[in-house]
């Protein structure tokens, strides 16, 4: 069952930071050289400097960017910029998007604390593949600020949209908190509700616990870290109480039926190659596509979204437009039997086995290092890294559907990395779950 618990958040007060829209982030793991920059500029209190701190030559055992984020916590606590909500609470989260065709769309979610429990029980169910870096370096910045300041975006079924009727119940009465993020997403609006009435966090938690099959959309290391810290903290603390909050995670969960969910693709850029010419590759291709010539990008790009379900198709960009179509599906179940039929047609397994490895020769090492392949959401990037040089091939994705997330889900396969990319991302610094060995649910 899922087990959904309110929480004393910690949250930014207002009144010392001034608009949220300085203070929140990206995830973590969005958040690169050039977006760290941007954040640090935007407020001393920017929650960058504790989830994605910066580095520097001279870090040591005392000083590196866990303590400097313990510390930036312990201060920013001392001095009132952030508060914990004097009640528990349950939140609820609207991201409004300006979509390219001038319209606006909303995903609601549910930010609670959420029991944590192995994947093999079924509650919850990922569907990407980890790698152990980054939750190394999750667990570590866990260990020393005893927050989870990260957010795992989970995909719950609520076929009749009961749960979100309760929500919609919940903040007609209230004015949400309003923010704006500004350095990587910044068409999305964020507007977060604080529930503190006990009748309908009750009535929302009953409604969600029966379910299983949740699936984590984004934040497979978040979740494997807290399971990690949740193991270390009961060995520690063998007496704890099944509601210490080290037992539970930091979760947004929106449903599967929320039409506000898009999920985007992720392109591919190969650079550095230099093996074979385009014309080569092509002629290579013959043997598992239908090779196709078109016009230009708008005729590309509209061939794509004909595809068929079960013959995924692709955009090559080498200077002129070209459509790949799966010729055969079966060839698929002949060269990886062992794997689910979900799981076997996703254009991104396509892409991969077949025209990143079996003909441009690029084998899943090089890919895992990031050595050839270089992945974009701006498909226009695309074209232009190919237009000026900086890479040979771009390859062109449909987004992978929603009914195929669940079928790997069910079928307990983990999806290839950059398979989905769920948009917007929930941010970081709108309410964050403490989880040290005091804490209590």
């Amino acid at each position: 069952m899922a087990e959904i618990q309110p929480f004393r958040g910690i949250r930014f007060d207002p009144g010392h930071v001034g608009d949220l829209s300085n203070v929140i982030t990206q995830p973590y793991d969005r958040i690169h050289t050039d977006e760290q920059a941007r954040y640090y500029g935007l407020s001393p209190y920017n929650l960058a400097r504790i989830i994605q701190g910066r580095r520097g030559p001279q870090d040591h055992a005392a000083d590196n960017v866990y303590t400097r984020a313990a510390c930036y916590a312990r201060t920013w606590h001392a001095e009132g910029v952030l508060q914990r909500d004097a009640c528990p609470c349950i939140y609820v989260l609207d991201q409004t998007e300006l979509t390219p065709d001038g319209s606006y769309r909303t995903r609601r979610g549910l930010s609670a604390a959420l029991a944590l429990t192995p994947f093999d029980e079924g509650t919850v169910l990922p569907h990407e593949r980890t790698l152990s870096g980054p939750k190394a370096d999750r667990l570590d910045l866990t260990r020393a600020t005893e927050v989870h300041w990260g957010h795992v975006f989970i995909l719950y079924p609520d076929d009749g949209r009961r749960v979100e009727a309760l929500l919609e119940d919940a903040v007609a009465s209230s004015a949400p908190l309003r923010a704006r993020e500004q350095v990587i997403e910044s068409r999305v609006e964020q507007r977060l509700w604080v529930i503190d009435g006990p009748q309908i966090i009750g009535a929302v938690c009953e409604e969600l616990a029966p379910k299983r099959g949740l699936i984590i959309a984004d934040g497979h290391h978040r979740y494997e870290t807290a399971l990690a810290f949740r193991d270390e903290m009961r060995e520690r603390y063998p007496e704890s109480a099944p509601r210490a909050a080290f037992n539970y995670v930091l979760t947004t969960l929106v449903s599967m039926g929320d039409p506000g969910l898009v999920i985007l693709p992720t392109h591919r850029l190969v650079h550095s190659y230099g093996r074979m010419s385009s014309e080569e590759f092509l002629d290579r291709t013959h043997g598992y596509f239908d090779v196709q010539r078109v016009t230009d990008r708008d005729a590309m790009e509209a061939a794509l979204q004909g595809a068929e379900r079960d013959r995924p198709r692709f955009g090559f960009y080498d200077g002129a437009h070209t459509i790949l179509t799966l010729r055969d599906p079966t060839v698929m179940a002949q060269l990886l039997p062992e794997r689910a039929p979900a799981w076997r047609l996703l254009d991104v397994t396509v892409l991969h086995e077949l025209l990143i490895e079996r003909v441009l020769g690029i084998d899943k090492d090089a890919v895992e290092r990031h050595e050839n392949i270089h992945y974009v959401r701006d498909a226009s990037v695309g074209y232009s890294a190919v237009d000026v040089g900086e890479a040979e091939f771009f390859f062109v994705l449909n987004p992978t559907r929603m009914d195929q997330v669940r079928a790997c889900a069910a079928a307990g396969e983990r999806m290839p990395q950059k398979s989905t990319d769920f948009y917007p991302k929930v941010v970081s610094g709108l309410v964050a779950l403490p989880v040290g060995p005091a804490e209590q649910l």
